[in-house]
């Protein structure tokens, strides 16, 4: 069974808090009824300087989470996201403030989309896309064509079924998402470790030879002209024979117009794998072939000073390069990283900021400690995270987490829109009332609305989708204190 195409709109990297000024300034002008007429003209110029104070309000805040000081410096800072975590509030909280891209960590891989011939199923990664658009994030599509997690029809193939399978897979996948996926590695690893540079073995590999990277990129631009179609590996950040390899593939590519926009380093380092000296040359070596370049996988096993020296390397470089797009960490925390014993990443288990996310957001020009990041502001007022727990049928269910900031706060008020035609079948640990349209529920408590400084509470409901599968939107938190 295949899905139809999705047909949404790819998002730009901005942050909530971007979007939200911006906003006010569209709508100081809006609600001033201001057209630029000559009996208007001074109106609207103070209106606008509003505006502008609204927006240079934006940029002075926007440096005090990854994400947003990453887009201040015209690239993304973007992590690994996992469905089956997307029901943890810090995990989803984290997510939320601090990223503006997202890469599904295998849920885009072959077996969890096609794991029987022709039976495609997206689910869990329309979960995670769904989140990031509702964020305003990009989207990595993560990977298309790679020797490893295949189903074991995929290996069982001749000759003529792998390569209309390998292009079939590409073309419905990647006409799922068209539009909606800015980057996609269109083939991964395929290149072999040592001093070789020889191609890795694998059913395509073997049975296709190796033309089947270059016939992977043609249908990939067929399927979604629109996206970045990008070659990735590990062990190409410095300037070596498997990155010799790949550097000789991406120029004749772009020599023979081979459909080829960026290629991916995943830099995962460690104490016997650092961070090359010459990280920087390499990156700048392929932007010179005029491909955009991409850190795909970071992650530095360590802790303290030296995780942090590493990290600020790595950015660093990227700034440098003025074709480097953008950095995705391997995972949003330590706790769930597939290097967890090396603690890796920029939050702890408990997520809180390591030495490294300060060395990196200062290194993108932000505040370390600048603003107020933090998911729970100090205002006595309070805020709100959403997650999808559950999908089947024609319907799904929703949990919105209220948090108070840190002082108290005697009550709540939040409002939740579902698209048409969806509707809100049942509710649970809250009080709901609605529009006129049916479509916009405000919730209260049910009962007590007390939350200590810190404290959380949820509430969740069912909506019926209707063939509709758009993740409510959320209004802000408004408490009583």
């Amino acid at each position: 069974m295949i899905d139809a195409p999705r047909g949404r709109t790819r998002p730009r990297w901005r942050s909530p808090l971007r979007r939200a000024l911006a906003g006010t300034a569209v709508g100081l002008l809006a609600a001033t009824g201001l057209v630029a007429t000559a009996g208007t003209t001074q109106a609207a110029a103070d209106t606008a300087q509003t505006a502008d104070t609204v927006l240079a309000a934006d940029t002075a805040l926007a440096a005090s989470t990854l994400g947003d000081a990453a887009a201040e410096r015209g690239r993304y800072f973007g992590t690994a996201v996992a469905a089956n975590h997307l029901g943890e509030a810090d995990y989803v909280g984290t997510l939320n403030r601090e990223f503006n891209s997202a890469t599904p960590e295998n849920e885009m891989k072959w077996d969890a989309l096609e794991p029987q011939r022709g039976q495609f199923t997206f689910g869990n990664a329309d979960r995670i896309v769904d989140h990031a658009q509702a964020q305003g994030m990009d989207v990595r599509g993560h990977t298309l064509v790679w020797h490893s997690q295949l189903p074991g029809w995929v290996g069982s193939l001749g000759t003529n079924d792998l390569r209309a399978a390998m292009n079939n897979h590409i073309t419905t996948v990647m006409g799922h998402w068209r539009g909606e996926i800015h980057s996609w590695d269109v083939v991964n690893e395929a290149f072999q470790d040592g001093n070789s540079g020889a191609r890795r073995s694998s059913p395509f590999q073997d049975r296709l030879g190796n033309g089947y990277i270059e016939e992977a990129f043609r249908t990939a631009r067929a399927a979604d002209p629109n996206a970045k179609l990008c070659y990735n590996d590990y062990n190409t950040d410095g300037i070596n024979a498997k990155s010799n390899a790949v550097y000789n593939m991406v120029a004749d590519f772009k020599q023979r117009g081979v459909p080829i926009d960026c290629v991916g380093f995943q830099s995962h380092f460690n104490a016997q794998s650092p961070v090359p000296a010459d990280f920087q040359q390499n990156l700048q070596r392929f932007a010179a072939l005029g491909v955009d370049v991409q850190i795909t996988e970071l992650d530095i096993e360590g802790s303290g000073t030296a995780q942090a020296n590493n990290y600020r390397t790595v950015v660093n470089a990227c700034l440098a390069v003025s074709r480097c797009t953008g950095i995705t960490v391997w995972g949003v925390t330590d706790k769930y990283s597939w290097r967890s014993g090396g603690t890796p990443l920029l939050f702890d288990g408990n997520y809180n900021k390591k030495p490294a996310y300060d060395a990196v957001l200062a290194a993108l020009g932000g505040t370390p400690g600048g603003g107020d990041p933090d998911p729970d502001p100090g205002d006595g007022s309070c805020t709100v995270s959403y997650e999808e727990t559950d999908r089947w049928g024609d319907r799904f269910n929703g949990r919105v987490t209220v948090r108070a900031g840190d002082r108290a706060i005697t009550g709540w008020t939040v409002t939740v829109t579902v698209t048409s035609p969806q509707r809100v079948s049942t509710t649970w640990n809250g009080t709901p009332s609605w529009d006129g349209s049916g479509n916009v529920m405000t919730m209260r408590p049910n009962g007590n609305g007390n939350l200590a400084a810190g404290q959380s509470t949820s509430f969740g409901f069912t909506v019926m989708a209707n063939g509709t599968w758009t993740q409510p939107r959320l209004g802000g938190c408004v408490a009583s204190t």
